[in-house]
């Protein structure tokens, strides 16, 4: 990846049917407040990587198989930030699960809204994902390191930095424009995102007036690469689950009873394997998809970004982009067998898989759901005994661009890294939108990032490019500062 500054191609600029042409930043804002929120933010820069830094280094996981209490230390860590950036108001929350244990905490900070301005909501969550097998990582998943132009850590992108990105640019805008500062702003970080958001609904119902606001800015997605900032228009929708292929009561020796029937991790095998067909396409009948996407990848771009093998024929038909954002795309991301180093020489009687199905925009979760059931049980192999369990489920995203907060955030994220921006759909899923959504029927939603196509969220080896780092905390001091001077009207 490169850092450098790029013109998009003119077939990969997205037509949104309105113009992508943004005032310059003395039609938007003044000049000098430009040049002054780039000053204020390069001030700081240095403190808020330290404070980056410093939140990496608490391992804030909301599963239950690790520690609450560090889960408490991150948000009580990122509570004394809000509180440094100026908040007065500013709580620890959370919501009881469905089973009466306590969800994960969330730090909401609230500054109304005078003078009639709109309230803008700043959301991203600081919990983060498992580190994983630790040899994978050059460095310590949990201690922040600096290497090429990079931050390493677990959270350094996804999602502390969006977390930091918020607060550094609510920094900029209120030291810049001091008493002219009259939009309210919420921050909102949650705490248990890469669980599911189990409580997440619950939360908002009963903090439905805390949350209240105009605008919601989810910092919580990526760029089109480094250099090139977008922003997310669509998402795709998830339901997730597993299916259990079972043969026998019990265990039994290999070679004594090995022949007249296969074994469960076979038949397992056979039947994940009629889950795409020949090209790679997924072969559930009855799912939405299509092939209508405005940017889209070159192949090598793609093999470049998804670091696949030489000689690895990419699956699926059609444009690249609709392979990633609007059709469906199912994976099997784990397996219940035994582990080679523990194998015994036994037919191996039941065997587990769990999937992970993300749906094209349009598509209704339930019915996803019912369709892959549906597939697994009508092609249960010789006769195997298949039990199908479902689990999350949630809907795809789409955005209107030529909203008022979107062409702000459009022209912000221009200003800031001195290029035209992308309108992308993204691959992945944030199901908890569509809560947002529901209970904010009227809101406009933007989705942004800090992230880019090297940033290994979830892997080995997450990291943040520190300039387009600045870059982001730039174009949300600037998004924040002209709706302060605007508003909605424009």
């Amino acid at each position: 990846m490169t850092s450098e500054h790029a013109e998009i191609p003119q077939n990969q600029r997205r037509n949104s049917g309105h113009s992508t042409e943004r005032p310059s930043s003395n039609e938007a804002i003044h000049s000098e407040v430009v040049d002054a929120l780039a000053k204020a933010v390069d001030e700081s820069f240095s403190a808020t990587l330290g404070s980056l830094k410093d939140l990496v280094s608490i391992p804030g996981i909301a599963w239950p198989s690790f520690d609450p209490a560090e889960l408490d230390r991150s948000a009580e860590a990122v509570a004394s930030l809000v509180r440094a950036a100026g908040m007065d108001d500013v709580r620890i929350l959370r919501c009881d699960k469905s089973d009466g244990t306590p969800g994960g905490p969330a730090v909401v900070a609230r500054r109304p809204a005078r003078d009639g301005k709109p309230t803008i909501l700043l959301y991203a969550h600081h919990d983060v994902q498992p580190p994983g097998d630790r040899t994978l990582w050059a460095s310590e998943p949990f201690i922040a390191e600096e290497r090429e132009g990079r931050l390493y850590g677990r959270g350094a992108a996804d999602d502390k930095a969006g977390i930091m990105a918020h607060m550094a640019a609510y920094a900029a805008a209120t030291k810049v424009l001091g008493d002219e500062f009259g939009l309210g702003v919420t921050f909102f970080f949650e705490g248990e995102e890469e669980a599911g958001s189990p409580t997440f609904r619950t939360f908002l119902e009963e903090h439905r007036e805390l949350l209240r606001s105009d605008v919601i800015v989810v910092a919580d997605s990526s760029n089109w690469k480094v250099g090139i900032p977008a922003l997310t228009t669509s998402l795709r929708g998830l339901v997730d689950g597993t299916f259990e292929v079972r043969v026998l009561e019990h265990a039994v020796h290999s070679g004594m009873y090995g022949g007249p029937v296969l074994d469960a991790p076979t038949l397992l095998s056979r039947l994940i394997a009629t889950l795409h067909d020949h090209e790679g396409n997924v072969a559930v009948a009855g799912l939405v998809g299509n092939d209508d996407v405005a940017v889209d990848l070159t192949e090598a771009e793609y093999r470049a970004d998804a670091s696949v093998l030489d000689g690895v024929k990419l699956a699926g038909s059609g444009t690249i982009g609709s392979r990633l954002w609007t059709k469906p795309a199912l994976s099997i991301i784990g397996m219940d067998v035994p582990a080679v180093a523990v194998a015994s020489n036994t037919l191996i009687p039941a065997a587990r898989a769990k999937f992970s199905m993300r749906l094209a925009p349009g598509q209704d979760p339930d019915a996803a759901m019912e369709a892959l059931r549906n597939h697994v049980e009508s092609h249960a192999p010789f006769g195997a005994e298949v039990t199908f369990t479902p689990g999350e489920r949630g809907n795809a995203f789409a955005t209107d661009t030529s909203s008022a907060a979107a062409r702000v955030a459009l022209w912000a994220l221009g200003e800031a890294w001195g290029v035209q921006p992308v309108e992308m759909g993204i691959g992945g899923s944030i199901p908890f939108i569509a809560d947002l959504t529901e209970v904010y029927p009227d809101v406009q939603i933007l989705v942004t990032g800090v992230e880019d196509p090297d940033s290994r969220a979830h892997s080995a080896n997450e990291s943040l490019h520190i300039g387009d780092f600045r870059h982001a905390v730039l174009a949300e001091s600037l998004m924040l500062a002209r709706l302060n001077a605007e508003g909605l009207d424009r």
